[in-house]
């Protein structure tokens, strides 16, 4: 189940209330990547489309392993996904679920031109580069290829966020450029304070909560901030 987003919580708040869940072996990952690919659904029947070409920018942390598996679900639906692996590592379960489903994935050392191309032809793109745990903005490779995405201009596709776009603060909504402005951002569990404050809130577009089980134990937790009503 998703929802609007409504107030905010540190990306210290969010982890706190993770913490027990992960502990008891709850599936958080995959209840975040099933409500992602829901609204991506909602993005491409927005354009009138069932299905859609998906780029997947796929950095180290756990939000790429979120996009992977979400463009997994999706790819199984009858979409077709271009994975880039744009870190020092990527989310093994997530990349292997990935290409099991038919997505192609980039080599390693894709140019930032040829990720620009393979942007230029999408539907979606889900911004799975930088997490809630990541601070300051993007860097090599990721910090070329989105700026070199934002530079080719005349880019259709609609930009997902995954949790936040990357290079917003989390709890601050600083942005670090180069950011991609989402038209969606699809955050988990809770609402991130840097999603309505600040650079955060513009580069955010329409933010959505995917309920992955943290309401029982945020319920006594005060939001870092409240959205006025």
């Amino acid at each position: 189940m998703s929802a609007d987003l409504a107030d905010g919580y540190t990306a210290d708040q969010v982890r706190t209330a993770e913490r027990p869940l992960l502990a008891a072996g709850e599936p958080l990952m995959d209840r975040a990547a099933a409500g992602l690919a829901r609204e991506v659904e909602a993005v491409l029947a927005a354009r009138g489309r069932r299905t859609g070409r998906l780029v997947v920018l796929a950095g180290s942390g756990s939000n790429g392993g979120d996009a992977l598996l979400a463009a997994a679900l999706l790819v199984a639906r009858g979409s077709t996904a271009v994975v880039v692996r744009l870190g020092t590592r990527v989310h093994g379960r997530g990349l292997r679920t990935a290409e099991r489903a038919g997505a192609r994935v980039l080599p390693p050392d894709a140019s930032a031109g040829s990720v620009a191309a393979a942007v230029a032809e999408a539907d979606v793109v889900l911004d799975g580069l930088l997490g809630t745990g990541a601070r300051g903005g993007l860097r090599a490779p990721g910090r070329q290829v989105v700026a070199r995405i934002l530079e080719s201009g005349g880019r259709s596709a609609a930009v997902v966020a995954v949790d936040l776009p990357s290079g917003v603060d989390p709890d601050t909504g600083v942005a670090h450029p180069p950011v991609l402005r989402a038209e969606r951002t699809v955050t988990f569990g809770a609402g991130k304070a840097g999603l309505l404050l600040a650079a955060g809130r513009r580069a955010a577009g329409r933010v959505r909560v995917v309920d992955i089980g943290l309401g029982p134990v945020l319920a006594d937790v005060v939001p870092a901030v409240r959205r006025g009503r």
